[in-house]
C-alpha cells in the first residue's frame, strides 16, 4: 500500500473573508480552484464564508477550558483535515476585515502548543488572495499593512507558498463591485497560481518537504520560537 497520499486524496480548505455578493476575492478563489482541478480533477474542496459563521471575539479564555464552542470548531476541523488552505480576503482600510483578524487570533487555541509559543501546523501550505480598491502600483505599500496575516500563519507553523494581489477592484470612484470577471489576464494568472499551489500541496503531502526557501523560513521561525520558549517569553 502506498504510504503517500494520492493526488485524488488531496483536500483544500478555502476561507473567504469577503462579505459582498458577488465578491472579487471569492471569484479569484474559485478561479484558483479551476486551475487546481485541471491538474487534479478529483481534488476535494471545502469552502467556508466567514460572514456565515459566528466566532466569538478573542479573549484569554480562548486559551483555556472555558473557550467558547462556536464557529471556530468548524474552521479548526477543516484546517486540520486539509492538505492546504487558501485564504481569500478583501482589504479594508489598509488591513484585513475584523472577522478574519479575529479568526487568526482564535486560531492560537489550536495552532499553537500549550506554551502558546510554538506552532503546530507542521508546515501546512497556505495561499493568500488579496483584493483592494487601490491600484496595483500601491501593492508594495499595501503588502506591509497586511503582512501580519502571513507572519501569523508562519508563527502557527504554516507555510505561505504564494500570494495573489489584485488592485483597482472598483466600478468607479467610491463604487465597489465585481470587476475581476472582466479581467482575463487576472483570471489566467489565478488559474496558473492554482496549478502551482496544487502541485506544491501534493508534493508536500507526499514528502512533507517544502521548497528550499520555505524550509529556511520555517527553520528560522522554529528556532526563534524555541529560544522564546526557553526564555519563558
Amino acid at each position: 500500500m502506498n504510504k503517500f497520499k494520492s493526488a485524488q486524496a488531496l483536500t483544500i480548505t478555502v476561507i473567504v473573508a469577503g462579505t459582498n455578493e458577488p465578491s472579487n476575492s471569492n471569484m479569484l478563489a474559485d478561479t484558483m480552484i479551476e486551475g487546481m482541478k485541471v491538474t487534479y480533477p478529483d481534488i476535494i474542496i471545502h469552502k467556508v464564508f466567514l460572514k456565515d459563521i459566528t466566532i466569538e471575539h478573542f479573549n484569554l479564555d480562548c486559551y483555556g477550558p472555558s473557550c467558547p464552542i462556536d464557529g471556530l470548531t468548524k474552521v479548526e476541523a477543516m484546517i486540520k483535515k486539509s492538505d492546504g488552505v487558501i485564504i481569500a480576503t478583501p482589504m479594508w482600510n489598509f488591513g484585513v476585515p475584523a472577522h478574519l483578524k479575529n479568526l487568526i487570533d482564535r486560531m492560537g487555541s489550536f495552532a499553537l502548543d500549550e506554551s502558546r509559543s510554538v506552532g503546530t501546523l507542521n508546515g501546512k501550505p497556505f495561499f493568500l488572495i488579496f483584493t483592494a480598491g487601490m491600484p496595483k502600483a500601491a501593492w508594495p505599500f499595501l503588502r506591509k499593512t497586511v503582512s501580519g496575516l502571513g507572519i501569523a500563519i508562519q508563527y502557527f507553523g504554516g507555510s505561505v507558498l504564494g500570494t495573489l494581489f489584485e488592485g483597482g477592484c472598483t466600478l468607479g470612484r467610491g463604487k465597489f463591485g465585481l470587476v475581476v470577471d472582466k479581467r482575463p489576464a487576472t483570471l489566467k494568472r489565478a488559474r496558473e497560481k492554482g496549478v502551482i499551489f496544487a502541485r506544491n500541496v501534493h508534493a508536500f503531502a507526499q514528502t512533507k518537504s517544502l521548497p528550499l526557501r520555505f524550509r529556511l523560513i520555517k527553520k528560522f521561525i522554529r528556532v526563534s520560537q524555541q529560544v522564546k520558549k526557553k526564555m519563558g517569553l
